[in-house]
């Protein structure tokens, strides 16, 4: 049994999409049940720069396990607080 959707307008603009889809519900317009998962393989997350303080022996610590592991320091903390996070949930 397949329930009949509503036509989706066209808008004129981006702002015209988006203040309709803002003010409307999407499932009377798309049938979610036939809906399938999508990976976009290219897409870079947004980031953003932080400062943070560290011990110096810390850090020097922390590149001395990054160097031996052939990785970028910064991105080795990126590694290790995603693991964490991870863990706790």
């Amino acid at each position: 049994m397949s329930k009949k959707h509503k036509e989706t307008p066209v808008p004129t603009s981006e702002a015209e999409e988006r203040a309709f889809w803002e003010s409307h519900d999407s499932s009377g317009y798309v049938d979610w049940s036939t809906a399938r998962r999508v990976t976009l393989p290219n897409l870079k997350p947004t980031t953003q720069s932080i400062s943070l303080r560290l011990p110096l022996a810390l850090l020097e610590n922390i590149k001395i396990a990054a160097n031996s592991r052939d990785v970028p320091y910064q991105s080795l903390i990126k590694i290790w607080l995603s693991e964490k996070l991870h863990e706790a949930h």
